[in-house]
């Protein structure tokens, strides 16, 4: 074992020189193949003529999630935003509409949000091929709908959106408190799918999954300079929670970043396949008797020699000796460690169009070497 890692260390050296380099046509090629979700569609070239395919791609509990995949394209136009009457062309008129949509950008653009968005069910936010930010402003809210799929979107500086009216659906403008200033707030949805997003520095958390949520993937985003990452549960008393099934597979948790990758209340979570460099206080963390699977995650540690445990239970020693928490295949380096407790199977018994296999920890650098959003060019593997 010592000798591979050894290689991944000299690899993991060179990385940002190899990042900054020009590539080769075929330099993703292994990374593609290795990763399901990216095999499925990247090494086509005709990816924009069948869009709606991408929807056939995830896993994990949230692949059933359809989004738009049998509606029609509806293509954003103007980065305006108006909350309670939206123009057509805008992206929130696109996200309220009654039916499916597979949301596609006409050119790259900046949305600067003046509440929060609402989306509706049965929709697809697609940004291949255009540069488009989310940013400065309210950001993503999905409540109480399901099928929903966020594809290569930045999402960042989000603030909290001030009280006022905001239209959820073509028929439905509703009051709203003052949003919390999440990138994207996941309340009581199901069937949700978030990949090759990237997210940062938001107010307060990065992805937010609670109020019962579940049949939840997110997957491929890479994440940097925040706090409060990805918190599943909304507090230790709602007990709702534990319906809650989340797979987080190939993000890279990128430089400063402190906590909650995920923090996890109740419910299940498969995290696999991830790259974390280093945290300020902890990678993985839970209260409220979560079970959690880390398995095949690359973990590097900070150099703080009183933040090297990959875990954190928010409650004394005694409460949480049942918890199950187990580590499979992981890589632990410059002194990480996981501290695994319970008993009984940890499997996250997927269904066959869920499942997916899940290499070893020292590939995880190379699995999430493309996280974030794609440079998609027309006519070209993505």
């Amino acid at each position: 074992m010592a000798f591979p890692l050894l290689l991944l260390s000299i690899f993991l050296s060179f990385l940002p020189t190899i990042i900054s380099t020009p590539k080769p046509n075929n330099y993703y090629d292994k990374p593609i193949s290795l990763n399901p979700i990216d095999a499925c569609w990247r090494n086509n070239p005709n990816w924009a003529a069948n869009r709606r395919a991408l929807a056939d791609c995830a896993v994990g509990f949230g692949s059933d999630a359809l989004g738009g995949k049998f509606g029609s394209i509806y293509v954003v136009t103007d980065p305006s935003d108006d909350p309670e009457y939206p123009e057509p062309g805008t992206l929130r008129f696109g996200v309220i509409q009654l039916k499916p949509l597979w949301i596609v950008f006409a050119r790259d653009m900046a949305i600067t949000l003046k509440r929060e968005l609402m989306v509706n069910s049965f929709k697809t936010i697609d940004g291949r091929g255009a540069k488009v930010e989310i940013s400065n402003g309210p950001c993503v809210t999905i409540q109480n709908v399901s099928h929903v799929i966020i594809h290569g979107i930045s999402i960042h500086d989000c603030k909290p959106g001030k009280p006022g009216r905001v239209r959820s659906t073509v028929t439905h403008c509703g009051d709203r408190q003052e949003s919390d200033g999440d990138a994207i707030s996941i309340f009581s949805s199901s069937h949700i799918w978030i990949d090759h997003c990237y997210l940062a520095r938001c107010t307060d958390g990065l992805i937010d999954v609670i109020h019962a949520s579940t049949a939840v993937t997110i997957s491929n985003n890479y994440f940097s300079q925040h706090d409060k990452v990805i918190l599943l549960g909304h507090n230790d008393e709602f007990r709702d929670d534990r319906i809650m099934r989340v797979t987080v597979a190939f993000n890279r948790f990128g430089a400063g970043l402190v906590q909650r990758m995920p923090r996890v209340r109740f419910g299940y979570a498969h995290v696999a396949n991830n790259w974390y460099n280093k945290w300020e206080m902890y990678a993985m963390g839970g209260s409220a008797d979560p079970t959690i699977f880390s398995q095949g995650n690359y973990f590097m540690a900070p150099d703080d020699p009183f933040s090297k445990q990959v875990t954190k239970r928010e409650v004394y020693e005694s409460g949480w000796k049942t918890w199950k928490w187990r580590s499979s295949n992981d890589v632990f380096m410059n002194g990480a460690y996981f501290i695994p407790t319970g008993w009984g199977s940890c499997t996250p018994f997927y269904t066959r169009a869920q499942a997916f296999p899940v290499a070893h920890g020292s590939l995880a650098p190379l699995l999430t070497i493309a996280a974030g959003p794609l440079p998609c060019v027309l006519a070209k593997p993505c």
